[in-house]
């Protein structure tokens, strides 16, 4: 039997649990490539409890697993990271350079795989500052973008200065990172301009983003005064839309429907936003991390998108249209995904506006039923997550072709931009 050739993929995050959109996003690619024209090493950092008890969710994604120890990350690890606020790299690159995560990384390199490939920019820290064969870098946003997004919003002159610093020093390393690569792949023909047009990238590939149909079937919508929102609330971007939502939308939800209620599902979400929200309406919940969001996103109306900072795209709107849930989202929330407002969701992007979307659905079980139907529909005909995988191994493939052809030099990291040191 002829050997398939080696992929080495170096993933920013231990991949399980599956409790955010970048894990669910690379581990559905890498679910959907195994066992086909590559073999599959996976690297990835693995949590302090080991990974022995994800073996199964491991064996499905790669056919071999190397890791190296995350670092701890306590109650204060928020507060300690901003020792990173003065150096070379933006804040949370820094937090995981990782001299283990070099070496394992060096080690695997020198194995000669056939394609390298870094999931996320941050990842590139643990590459050394030369690497031959063919190399791959996943993108799943314009990570400067979202700096930006947080300095436009940021309330206070402070923040807006310290989000501002970081964006350039994001932008810095994250143009300097993507010229590293054969091919960079991008979730958006959106992002794929960007990195065109403000960094120069020409080898840009664009991968759309997918569902699994066969897990999220489709219900109808309930005759519920449920609203609903999904997302990792670690993620300050999340965090943002919550705590606006909060502030700025639901009292006049709550004035045409008291009998509303809210349900935030997602990972960690910050006790004092907890018990803010639950202080002044007790028909707030959040759930925390859940193992399967399915139920949650069926017993509610109507599924809410209020993000102001974000970029890429966002599974959740797929997942949320598969399971049959009306959407209603700004702009942003839905930015880079081929929808047409009024057709499969709704856009709203102000206070009001999102207001008086969400009220209309929940007043309307004949607006439901129509979105519901038409956003299910959609997801079926166009975003099945196999063709994806199909996509991407595609590229990885061109990409390896295209090496062995030209065989042209990696470009050395500049000193001083990817400074290997202790554990963050």
């Amino acid at each position: 039997m002829k050997q398939r050739p080696r992929l080495l993929f170096v993933s920013a995050r231990f991949l399980f649990p599956v409790d955010s959109g970048g894990k669910i996003r690379t581990t559905q690619i890498l679910r959907g490539m195994k066992g086909g024209a590559f073999e599959i090493v996976l690297a990835s950092p693995h949590p302090a409890a080991g990974a022995a008890r994800f073996a199964a969710e491991l064996d499905s994604v790669c056919d071999r697993f190397v890791a190296w120890p995350e670092p701890e990350r306590g109650r204060l690890f928020k507060l300690t990271r901003l020792r990173h606020v003065l150096g070379t790299l933006p804040v949370p690159v820094a937090t995981d350079v990782s001299d283990e995560g070099h070496a394992v990384v060096a080690r695997e390199l020198a194995a000669l795989p056939d394609v390298v490939l870094f999931d996320f920019p941050h990842a590139a820290v643990w590459a050394p500052p030369r690497f031959d064969g063919a190399s791959v870098m996943f993108t799943h946003n314009v990570e400067a973008e979202i700096f930006a997004r947080h300095a436009e919003v940021a309330p206070d002159p402070v923040r807006r200065a310290l989000w501002r610093s970081q964006h350039a020093k994001m932008r810095r390393f994250e143009r300097a990172t993507l010229e590293r690569f054969d091919t960079v792949i991008a979730v958006s023909k959106r992002d794929a301009v960007q990195f065109e047009r403000d960094y120069g990238i020409a080898r840009v590939a664009t991968i759309g983003t997918g569902v699994d149909l066969d897990y999220f079937t489709h219900t109808l919508p309930p005759p519920a005064l449920h609203v609903i929102f999904s997302g990792s609330m670690d993620w300050l971007a999340n965090v943002d839309a919550i705590e606006f939502f909060l502030d700025s939308v639901w009292p006049e939800v709550a004035g045409r429907f008291p009998g509303a209620h809210m349900t935030v599902v997602g990972r960690a979400p910050p006790p004092a936003l907890v018990e803010r929200a639950q202080a002044r309406y007790p028909n707030w919940f959040f759930t925390g991390y859940v193992d399967d969001i399915r139920p949650h996103i069926r017993s509610a109306a109507v599924y809410v998108i209020p993000l102001r900072v974000g970029g890429g795209t966002r599974l959740k709107v797929f997942e949320a249209m598969a399971l049959g849930c009306p959407v209603v989202s700004t702009t942003i929330g839905v930015e880079g995904l081929p929808l047409e407002a009024g057709v499969h969701y709704v856009r709203a992007d102000d206070a009001h506006e999102l207001a008086s979307a969400v009220t209309a659905l929940l007043g309307s079980s004949t607006e439901r039923e129509r979105l519901s139907r038409a956003a299910r529909a959609y997801v079926e005909a166009n975003f099945s997550f196999r063709a994806i995988a199909r996509d991407f191994e595609r590229i990885c493939l061109d990409t390896l072709e295209r090496r062995r052809a030209q065989r042209p030099a990696v470009p050395e990291i500049p000193p001083g931009l990817l400074q290997a040191g202790t554990n963050a």
